[in-house]
């Protein structure tokens, strides 16, 4: 048996702590770093989806323009070839 004195106590005490340092800084620092990757993965995956959404917005305006383009060049050709059979 472990005769208890001031140093022996002192001894066991630092070993504890010491041990229970050991098994739980890395689990805090695990869990730290799981939550600050978790924060930038949430950021990053908020700004993909508004710029999904700024690429859908962007892909009907152009998909407008072109209508627009189609009917105006229909438009300008149509007025062309009238003009070419009223010559004629």
């Amino acid at each position: 048996m472990i005769k208890l004195t001031k140093y022996n106590s002192l001894f066991i005490v630092f070993f504890i702590f010491i041990l229970v340092m050991v098994l739980y800084v890395p689990k805090i620092y695990l869990r730290n770093n799981i939550y600050y990757t978790s924060k930038d993965i949430n950021k990053l995956y908020a700004h993909y989806i508004s710029l999904k959404e700024e690429n859908r917005f962007l892909t009907q305006q152009l998909e407008d323009m072109k209508f627009k383009n189609q009917i105006m060049d229909s438009l300008i050709l149509n007025s062309l070839e009238d003009d070419d059979e009223e010559e004629n």
